[in-house]
């Protein structure tokens, strides 16, 4: 498929998209948000997926206006609809993907932006890179799934003060407070992201898909719920040819290559 808004490589079983375009700080218009949940459906033999921004910005928000779309701005429902019909999906696309996925966020990440960042299972962020939540500055509410991402990953005090402050939130800041994985320097942000994600993508595809799962069940399920996602994940992962890799590697001393089956 062609994509317009955003550029998508495969670099062995590492999937990379890039936010593309950067003369808008990579702002998010409806068209890159259907483009970024037509890429993860469509995800192919990808064992990880890594999401960065081009030039000095991951994601400044939604752009309602590009296109001529700007009626989006002030017509009744109008958020409400792009909300609903294209942004929505995109993350939801993200949360749900059984591979990994990782966000390098090279610079802001606000709105829609920081909720991209955060639907990843490991967000690592340039230094100079910071999280914003201003919808409070112009007379509206968090969106994009930001209030269930911010509450699960740093609880109801900091979630309330990003939300209801709009404070910039810091790369260091963020990492302190467990909100990303890890805040780098700007000149080895890709090189990480890149060895995090080859790591991934080269691991226990299978078992990690079910590690998702788990985790998913422990944060909206009973310990029960817990009890039996984990019990039969590992039905399932105990029966794969890694599983078999990994004990066999262990048994010989030796690094276990994963086929990902």
């Amino acid at each position: 498929m062609t994509y317009e808004t955003i550029r998508v490589e495969a670099e062995g079983p590492l999937k990379v998209i890039t936010l593309n375009r950067p003369d808008r700080l990579n702002a998010m218009p409806p068209q890159m948000a259907d483009e970024l949940g037509e890429a993860f459906y469509d995800l192919g033999d990808a064992r990880a997926v890594l999401i960065t921004g081009e030039g000095k910005g991951f994601c400044s928000g939604a752009d309602l206006a590009a296109r001529g779309e700007a009626s989006a701005l002030t017509s009744k429902g109008g958020s409400h609809k792009a909300l609903q019909n294209h942004y929505n999906p995109a993350i939801s696309q993200v949360l749900r993907a059984e591979v990994p996925v990782i966000c390098a966020v090279n610079g802001p990440a606000a709105g829609v932006g920081c909720s991209l960042a955060l639907a990843a299972d490991f967000t690592i962020a340039s230094k100079n890179a910071y999280f914003l939540q201003a919808f409070v500055n112009i007379g509206l509410v968090p969106d994009g799934g930001s209030t269930w991402l911010l509450a699960r990953a740093i609880g109801r005090a900091r979630a309330t003060r990003m939300m209801m402050l709009g404070e910039k939130i810091g790369a260091e800041q963020a990492e302190d407070w467990g909100l990303i994985y890890k805040a780098v320097e700007a000149e080895s942000l890709m090189d990480e992201a890149r060895a995090l994600g080859e790591k991934l993508a080269n691991g226990p595809t299978l078992a990690l898909k079910t590690m998702k799962k788990q985790l998913n069940t422990a944060l909206d399920g009973s310990v029960q719920e817990v009890f039996v996602t984990e019990a039969e994940g590992q039905r399932l992962a105990g029966a794969s040819a890694d599983a078999m890799e990994g004990g066999m590697a262990f048994l010989q001393k030796r690094k276990a290559e994963f086929k990902g089956k």
